[in-house]
Formats: C-alpha cells, structure tokens, sequence
C-alpha cells in the first residue's frame, strides 16, 4: 500500500502544483459567487457547538473570503499563495473531506467499542490473534474449542472459573467485533485513499501525511495483541487479577487517539483551508486566544492520558468515593512502589489521585480562558467554541464523578471515555480555527469586520 502511495505521488509531483493553482483559482471563483453573509448568520454561533461548526464550515462564504479569493488566485504562483492539500476543487475537496471526516468517526466509535470492550472483560476472551483475521466459530464444535482455549487462560482460573458457554460468547463476540471493526476501518481507508490517488486530487504533502496515518493505523493492531499478550500472562501474585499492562493499554489508547486526531485536523484543513477571519482585529484577537488555548490543549491531552492508567490499574473501582478518597484526601502509601516513578503509573492510589488532580486542573484551565477571552474582540466562532469547550468540560467532569461513585458501570465509564474524546475534538476545532491566516489573506483584511459598522 505505501509503496503504491509513493509511486502515485512521484508520478503526480512534477504537476502537482500546478493542479494546485488551478484548482485554487476555480475554488476561488466558486467562492466569489457565492450569497454574502452578513453578521446575522453568525449570531446563532453563539447558541451551540454544532451551529458553531456549521458557520465554521460555510464560513468562507463572507465576504472578506471573497476578497482572499481574488488575491490569492492572482498570487497562486507565489510563495504566498494559497497551498490547498487536495486538488480537483471544491467538489474534489468535499468529497475527500467526507471520506476523512467519515474515517475519524469510525475510530471514534472505535474508542467507544474499545472501551465497553474492556468494561465488560471481554478483550481477553480470544487467546490468539492473526494479522488478516478469522472466521468467528460458527459449530458446536468449534465453539467448545474455543471455549477450551479460554479456559487455560489466567483469567478464567481466577476470575471467570465456571462461566457457562453462553456467557463465554458474550465476551467472544465483544472482542470479535472490535478487532473486525478495526479492519473494516483499513478497508474503509484504502480503497477511498487509493481512489484518489489515481484521479490526482491528493498532493505530494497530503498523500504524506495520510500513509503515516495508514501505517500507524496498521500498526494499532499489533499494538492491540500486544497489550492482550500481558493480560494472557500469569499474574506475579496468586493474590492479584489477570489484567492487561497499564503501559500497553495506555500506548494502545494513545495511539488510537493519534490517529483520531490526526484524521479529524486533516480534515479540517482539507475543508477549510482559511481560517475563518474577517478583519486583523479578529486576526489579533485569535492569536491572543491561541497563546492560550495551546497550553490548554496540553492539559486536556494528558489528562486523558492518565486516564488509560486509571483504566489499566483498574483504579477506577477504589477509593469510590468524592471530593475526598476514603476518609481523607491524600491516601496512605502513594508513594510506596521503588523506584518513585513506578507509583505514578502502577500504583492505584497514585493513578487516581494524579487523574482527579489532572481532571480539577483541566477543568480550571478551561474555565480561565473562557475568562480571559470573554471580553475580547473576536470571530463569533471563537467565542461559540471557548463556550462550547466549558461547557463539555463540564460534563466530563461530571460524568467521571458520577462514574466512581457509581462503581464504574459499563454505560457511565463507557460514556466517560466518549467524553474524553469529544472533549479532545473541540480542543482540536478551536486551534484549527485560531490559525494564523495566509499572507495572501491577511492583505485583503479590513481593520474592523463590516458587522462592527452596524
């Protein structure tokens, strides 16, 4: 596949570029006819995140964007010209924007399967693993070897000894279905990708970038086996329960969200490749919410981190009680593991402690640059996701609450996962949005938006 991928380019890198020109300029021409939008149709921005995006979206319809488009098909030859990853115009770009945006959401749900997947102990259910997949059993027979198999595994002499076969298909179906809808999302990549490839609308920088995606994609389901492999070990205590390695979970579900949110950032700069900016005091006020918004995007992302320790420590199921763990609020012996950094990572009291002191600081964080960017002069598509952004923050929280008082039930934790991520995504669509615009762009901004004359 990534050799093909290479052949494509380097057959199309000589042309690429100047597609590219003519691709901006046809976009360009399509945005110049395009109905103005006035400062009306952004006041439902500030109403919810998905009229937020949807502005976002149709946001090169202003008519600042219709300027751009003039300069920067005049410019298309220049260093500041305009550089659109697909070539093709805007329906090209529509339609790979679909096929990424599409691509993101189903590892996406695969977070979520993933995640219900392990809440109902089902990922250790199948005890090999091949690269090209297998037939599910569909006999009698082929069940009861199966069942057999399972039966020698740690997990079933420890924690399922006796489960019946009925229950045993539960948790086999479970695992089956997220490692085949892993592949189904292979698929799903390839064929659009090599699609394209052969109409020429992927140029050399974004055919790059989508075979590191692929390849890192590919590369989950060996990261996936591995992380079983440790689940299917002996545990070095008589007294301790077979579970997966914290470390492999944890680089498991960051590498899924990697990809996600490579895809989705992909995505959007396929579909918007100006940011949406209509005078420099926006401009200047966007790059005053980013110094921000970066450091944020940080917080949010470990935090989420920190929470596949949670999950592979299983720490989710002590110390179930809030604000306070137990009866006090730093527990005994969270530093007890050598060498210290162990506790960190392996040390269930430790996990938990650092995963509510991460989650209190994220949800500060936000809560601040809502506060610092409140009264600042900027696109109403900023502000709409600053508000969007605290209030998800918000019920994250209050679904990870709600999650350990409730003794991590599959709906709730399964939930707090989706949250996560969702989270991460409004995160992501505002440093999208807070770019810097191009050169090309920049010169054709007023001072003050039009709206602001009204």
């Amino acid at each position: 596949m990534l050799r093909a991928v290479g052949s494509v380019l380097k057959r199309n890198k000589e042309s690429i570029y100047g597609i590219a020109r003519g691709s901006t300029s046809s976009s360009h021409r399509a945005f110049t006819s395009s109905t103005t939008v006035n400062s009306a149709s952004s006041s439902p921005l500030a109403g919810n995140s998905f009229n937020g995006l949807r502005s976002l979206l149709k946001g090169q319809k202003a008519p600042t964007f219709r300027k751009m488009s003039t300069l920067a098909a005049s410019s298309s030859e220049g260093k500041e010209g305009l550089k659109l990853l697909v070539t093709g115009g805007p329906q090209a770009r529509k339609w790979v924007g679909t096929w990424l945006f599409g691509s993101a959401a189903w590892v996406f749900s695969m977070v979520v399967l993933g995640g219900v997947t392990r809440l109902t102990r089902s990922g250790l259910s199948m005890t090999d693993w091949k690269f090209t997949g297998e037939f599910p059993p569909l006999s009698d027979e082929a069940w009861a070897k199966e069942f057999e198999k399972y039966k020698q595994s740690p997990e079933y002499k420890r924690v399922n000894k006796g489960m019946n076969l009925e229950d045993f298909k539960f948790i086999y179906w479970m695992e089956y279905a997220h490692r085949m809808w892993g592949r189904g999302l292979g698929i799903m990549f390839a064929l659009p990708f090599s699609y394209f490839l052969r109409k020429g609308y992927i140029t050399l920088r974004l055919g790059v970038q989508l075979s590191g995606l692929f390849a890192l994609g590919a590369g989950q389901g060996f990261i996936g086996w591995w992380m079983v492999k440790s689940g299917l070990e002996e545990p070095p205590s008589e007294y301790s329960q077979p579970r997966v390695s914290p470390y492999r979970l944890a680089a498991h579900l960051t590498s899924a969200f990697a990809i996600y949110c490579g895809l989705f950032w992909t995505a959007l700069s396929v579909v918007m490749p100006e940011p949406p900016a209509e005078s420099l005091a926006w401009v200047r006020g966007a790059a005053k919410v980013k110094r921000l918004a970066l450091p944020v995007s940080f917080i949010v992302g470990i935090t989420a981190i920190s929470g596949a320790f949670v999950a592979g420590n299983d720490a989710g199921r002590a110390f179930n009680t809030f604000p306070k763990m137990g009866d006090t609020w730093i527990p005994d012996g969270i530093f007890e593991m050598k060498p210290l950094i162990r506790n960190f990572f392996e040390n269930t009291a430790t996990v938990q402690l650092d995963h509510r002191l991460l989650a209190t600081t994220t949800l500060l964080a936000i809560g601040t640059m809502w506060w610092f960017t409140r009264k600042l002069d900027i696109h109403p598509a900023v502000k709409a996701l600053i508000g969007s952004t605290v209030g998800m923050t918000a019920v994250q929280v209050t679904l990870g609450v709600s999650t350990l008082l409730s003794y991590v039930p599959v709906s709730l934790g399964s939930a707090h996962q989706a949250g996560a991520l969702t989270l991460l995504t409004l995160m992501l669509l505002l440093n999208h949005t807070l770019r810097r615009p191009s050169p090309s762009l920049l010169k054709s901004l007023p001072q003050v938006a039009k709206s602001n004359f009204s």
